[in-house]
């Protein structure tokens, strides 16, 4: 079961790692965009749709290649955990 633990773990860091810095600059930008359509009483969803998409989309686009080597790096843990795996049933 510690092979089974180690993969879980490794698999949520590996989720995290990727997922919490584009959830972040979307939340920054929703924030912003919150703060500049009080200021301003435009309550348009576009505005605040289109921005996140866009931050979004260049995250992914900048920062996808790495995100993909950190999942190639989990997969091949895993396939290498199997045998150690089968073992320990």
């Amino acid at each position: 079961m510690d092979v089974l633990d180690g993969l879980l773990h490794d698999a949520l860091i590996t989720t995290a790692t990727i997922a919490l810095p584009v959830l972040g600059v979307a939340a920054l930008i929703g924030t912003a965009i919150a703060v500049v359509q009080a200021a301003t009483q435009v309550q348009e969803q576009t505005l605040t749709l289109l921005p996140k998409i866009v931050a979004v989309g260049l995250m992914v686009a900048f920062f996808g290649d790495a995100a993909m080597h950190l999942l190639a790096a989990l997969f091949d843990r895993a396939l290498a955990a199997i045998p150690a795996f089968n073992a320990a049933w």
